[in-house]
């Protein structure tokens, strides 16, 4: 394992070589885009202010359709750095609601997407990829697709709690 200082010497060779901060740059422009997209194609639903950029782990922003900001869900539209690719999630405006729609959704046997094994240390309740290793030379066609699962997924789970016609 490399020292703080060894890494910080990485750090700073690549930062002098420009591609770090040109990829990063565009890539907090391409979130900020895709948000607005979503702001103006789905004025029905609560968008973030603003972008989760992180720590070069994960840059994401929220969604909040009115069936799930009622119980205090919403869905979160995610980067992953390391892993390259984007997910979309459903999670709880905390961990205690997190914990309790982990727990109805893993006693109902609803298997349609990836159950987090772990909703305390878990910034999400249910997870799937939407795009593995996008393509950013072509970022509207990204965006549609990452919208398009996006859509799909928040229809899943409007018609899933319709289904248990739960409160929480």
């Amino acid at each position: 394992m490399r020292t703080f200082q060894e890494s910080m010497n990485e750090y700073r060779e690549q930062l002098q070589k420009g591609a770090i901060q040109q990829a990063y740059r565009g890539l907090m422009d391409f979130m900020m885009s895709l948000r607005t997209n979503f702001q103006k194609n789905h004025p029905d639903y609560g968008v973030s202010g603003s972008i989760y950029q992180g720590f070069m782990d994960m840059t994401y922003f929220s969604v909040s359709p009115r069936f799930l900001k009622a119980k205090d869900l919403k869905i979160a539209v995610v980067f992953l750095h390391e892993s390259f690719r984007f997910e979309v999630w459903l999670s709880g405006s905390n961990r205690k609601v997190q914990e309790r729609y982990w727990k109805l959704i893993r006693e109902s046997h609803w298997e349609k997407y990836r159950l987090v094994s772990n909703p305390r240390v878990s910034d999400s309740i249910l997870e799937h990829v939407l795009v593995d290793n996008p393509d950013f030379g072509d970022p509207e066609r990204l965006k549609g697709q990452i919208e398009t699962g996006t859509l799909r997924f928040i229809a899943d789970m409007d018609d899933y709690f319709s289904s248990k016609n739960t409160q929480g």
